[in-house]
């Protein structure tokens, strides 16, 4: 059997590091179909990779035609919506394998692969950990979920290609990917907020920053060491256009906190990161990263937001 023809809608920062990598390392047939809303982003990654393997497509309707599995990356709940919502509109839809990477809540999950499949559809939910120079690398985590059959259409494609590592729920609950997702996402959320409190001190008190940072090389290699680095170096306020949008954040702490809720937990650590993002966004807007938490617990601390 012919490896299967893709398609990918959606290039964010986690979306062109997955392009390039399928691209670079995938097994499929004929160019991979990119979509994205703007157009001019599609133009300017399509060329940066190697001639022949992608193309440009100007329509979601387009994605579901040249493909027969389609990957969807996008920003939130209302954008997956719109882009299946959009595809299931197409006849061509019919028999195709949805794959979503998107972080969105399980409720939403749920319900969207209940429209693909009553559409005569497949769905898988593919959430992944790690952040944009991960999927630049191919050093994400893959999570799945869905029907084992698919799931293991959907495989190919990720250890070694787009990721590092998988985390497979076959045959178990699109949801599960999804809750796995969104409560891993508070790690993150958490440890950012740990290291923006524990620098913050370190300052106040003489240890300094940089001794600070040897504890953290030493004890805590990897996400620690790296959001450490970018704090210390002032990356969280520099950057043009943010690694981890602080709105997201905001969104996916949003789907932690309703998770918990709906199940009688809190997530207390979850409710002081969450303030400092809304810090951060009244101070930078559409800047702000999560790393600005580190801003923001300084600004809070007497100190200057940027360091």
């Amino acid at each position: 059997m012919a490896p299967p023809r893709l398609a990918w809608i959606g290039l964010g920062n986690m979306g062109r590091g997955m392009v390039k990598n399928l691209v670079e390392k995938g097994e499929f047939t004929g160019p991979i179909a990119v979509y994205n809303r703007t157009t001019s982003r599609t133009e300017t990654l399509v060329s940066s990779l190697e001639a022949g393997k992608a193309k440009v497509v100007t329509s979601i309707a387009d994605a579901v035609k040249e493909a027969d599995i389609i990957f969807t990356c996008v920003g939130d709940d209302k954008a997956m919506e719109e882009t299946i919502n959009a595809a299931l509109q197409s006849p061509e839809a019919k028999g195709k394998l949805f794959v979503d990477c998107s972080t969105i809540h399980p409720d939403t999950t749920e319900k969207l692969a209940k429209s693909i499949i009553d559409a005569g559809a497949e769905f898988v939910a593919c959430p992944v950990f790690g952040a944009p120079a991960m999927a630049d690398a191919g050093q994400l985590v893959c999570v799945l979920a869905g029907p084992k059959t698919a799931v293991d259409r959907v495989l190919p494609f990720c250890k070694g290609v787009m990721g590092k590592a998988e985390i497979n729920f076959s045959d178990q609950s699109y949801g599960t990917a999804l809750r796995m997702k969104i409560i891993g996402n508070t790690f993150i959320l958490s440890m950012v907020e740990t290291l923006s409190e524990g620098h913050t001190v370190a300052e106040k008190t003489g240890l300094g920053v940089e001794n600070l940072h040897k504890f953290i090389e030493t004890m805590f290699p990897g996400p620690y060491t790296a959001y450490s680095n970018r704090m210390i170096q002032g990356d969280y306020y520099k950057r043009d256009e943010p690694l981890f949008n602080a709105r997201l954040a905001r969104k996916d702490a949003g789907h932690a906190r309703s998770l918990a809720a709906s199940a009688g937990a809190k997530m207390n650590n979850l409710e002081v990161a969450d303030a400092h993002l809304v810090q951060v966004i009244d101070h930078m807007g559409e800047k702000g990263d999560i790393a600005s938490i580190y801003g923001a617990v300084r600004k809070e601390n007497g100190l200057k937001f940027e360091n």
